[in-house]
């Protein structure tokens, strides 16, 4: 018999996930603590979960959105800005979603209302935030390139205790899972869910029964630019304890890898970014690591990360399901 789509995915998750648990028993034979790595793969995994999961609404809907590192970018900017304005990193990421969210209902405006290419309408957001970001460093601070906030705008850890040892876990991390969760319960189990799935797959029915598409894949244009949003204020605020202009490094189209891999699934979306969270944090922890960072080349270390996307997209590309109406602005006959 024939596995569907879903069990598909399904399998190979879990091939994905033992090879993690196989790779972490392995490095803790070479002093990496499985504790600390997975400290380190938390914190890639919640801007890459945040913007998958946003995107798999999004694309249920029927938009398409690749202009997510530019939000990543924006958001970082203005999240830091704001954080420092309030006094509260927590204040500035929620500032960084609330722009996000802007920018996602602009995008959003443009593909259904403009019938805009949305393709082309993401990386001139892309392409657009490599300018921007770098003219609001030296605007704002004029300082291009860099810019070092104090530290107690850093969003504080908390501890949870575990069986493997004390685990430090960002608040927004454990936020991104329930949200995930929350989404999962949205699409597949509310009548707003259905409407969302229904607008990517068959608008004409959702036209037929009174409701407006484009305001349903605004709706989830807003959703996804929120939760983008939110992922790129994170990176400064409760990550890197500062801002670069090239602070996502790419995350944003590691996010559509995830969302690739998912199926526009958004529990798969988090496994995905776990994965890839994982990747990243491997990376770092075999870069610092006495005795492991002289046998790995550092520049074959640091590109771990993309490396594992290329794979995943090259398996699972081709037999991803898309929306029948993905990327198809809704005409009314």
């Amino acid at each position: 018999m024939k596995l569907g789509a879903l069990a598909h995915r399904l399998i190979w998750t879990a091939v994905g996930l033992g090879l993690l648990a196989l790779v972490s028993y392995e490095l803790s034979q070479a002093g990496i603590r499985p504790i600390k790595l997975l400290e380190t793969a938390l914190l890639p995994m919640t801007p890459l979960v945040l913007a998958a999961v946003g995107e798999c609404v999004n694309e249920r809907a029927g938009v398409i959105n690749i202009g997510i590192e530019g939000i990543f970018l924006i958001t970082a900017v203005l999240g830091v800005f704001w954080a420092e304005v309030l006094g509260s990193g927590l204040l500035g990421i929620l500032m960084g979603g609330l722009f996000g969210a802007i920018i996602g209902g602009i995008l959003g405006v443009i593909s259904t209302y403009g019938r805009a290419d949305q393709i082309i309408a993401g990386m001139g957001l892309n392409v657009m935030s490599l300018g921007l970001v770098q003219y609001l460093l030296m605007a704002i601070w004029a300082f291009p390139g860099i810019h070092v906030f104090p530290r107690e705008l850093v969003l504080p850890r908390i501890a949870l205790p575990t069986p493997i040892g004390v685990l430090r876990i960002s608040p927004m991390t454990i936020a991104a899972i329930i949200i995930t969760l929350l989404t999962a319960l949205l699409l597949y189990k509310t009548l707003l869910g259905l409407r969302i799935r229904a607008a990517g797959d068959k608008p004409e029915a959702v036209d037929v029964a009174g409701i407006n598409v484009n305001r349903v894949r605004i709706f989830a244009s807003v959703f996804a630019g929120f939760l983008a949003g939110l992922g790129g204020a994170f990176m400064p605020l409760a990550w890197f304890g500062g801002l670069v202009k090239e602070v996502s490094a790419g995350r944003g189209f590691i996010a559509l890898a995830a969302v690739v891999f998912a199926g526009l699934n958004p529990i798969l979306a988090l496994a995905a970014s776990f994965i890839f969270g994982f990747a990243e944090g491997l990376a770092f922890a075999i870069a610092v690591t006495p005795g492991v960072k002289e046998v790995i080349p550092f520049h074959f270390v640091q590109m771990t990360p993309y490396l594992v996307t290329v794979i995943i997209l090259a398996i699972f590309v081709t037999s991803r399901r898309f929306p029948r109406a993905l990327g198809k602005p809704y005409i009314r006959e």
